[in-house]
């Protein structure tokens, strides 16, 4: 886990305010009773966790595709290509939605927008010890040179998981 104290809880208020926000329908189905807490996220979602991620075109179309996501201080990252329609997106118009699904058991959705990182960079050295821990070798692998990364910085998000 490479969560602060801090990240959970700024975490936990993020939800929380997104839960209250949210309209009648997701309330009922994402309930008190079926919210993941902050704290269990990290241990829910250890490694890749495959997401939709929507973009948006520049005719202001959506594009949903999967990435490799990575959850790493309360927040999804992902990577793609430098000349990926991902990043060229997300450079002109940073908006983007991303949801994790496990069947009907879970689900984790976010919105937000899209803050391109360099892992190589000295501020980013935990990130990409992550990623090093992730992809052994990621630092040395010829598909990973250049390749851009974001995180998604989230103005909303919601758990779901059900009943036991």
């Amino acid at each position: 886990m490479h969560e602060t104290d801090d990240d959970l809880r700024w975490l936990q208020e993020l939800l929380d305010r997104s839960h209250a926000g949210a309209g009648p329908h997701l309330r009922a189905i994402f309930g008190d009773d079926r919210r993941i807490p902050a704290a269990e996220l990290p241990g829910v979602l250890p490694g890749v966790q495959v997401l939709a991620l929507a973009t948006v075109t520049a005719r202001g179309e959506p594009r949903v595709a999967p990435v490799d996501g990575l959850f790493f201080r309360g927040r999804f990252h992902f990577g793609s290509a430098q000349e990926s329609a991902r990043f060229r997106h997300i450079r002109a118009r940073p908006a983007v939605s991303a949801t994790h699904i496990r069947g009907e058991e879970l689900a984790i959705v976010v919105h937000g927008h899209a803050v391109e990182i360099d892992p190589r960079a000295p501020e980013h050295a935990a990130f990409r010890a992550h990623l090093n821990e992730t992809y052994p070798g990621w630092d040395d692998a010829d598909w990973a040179a250049g390749a851009p990364y974001a995180r998604i910085e989230p103005s909303a998000m919601f758990t779901f998981r059900a009943a036991a």
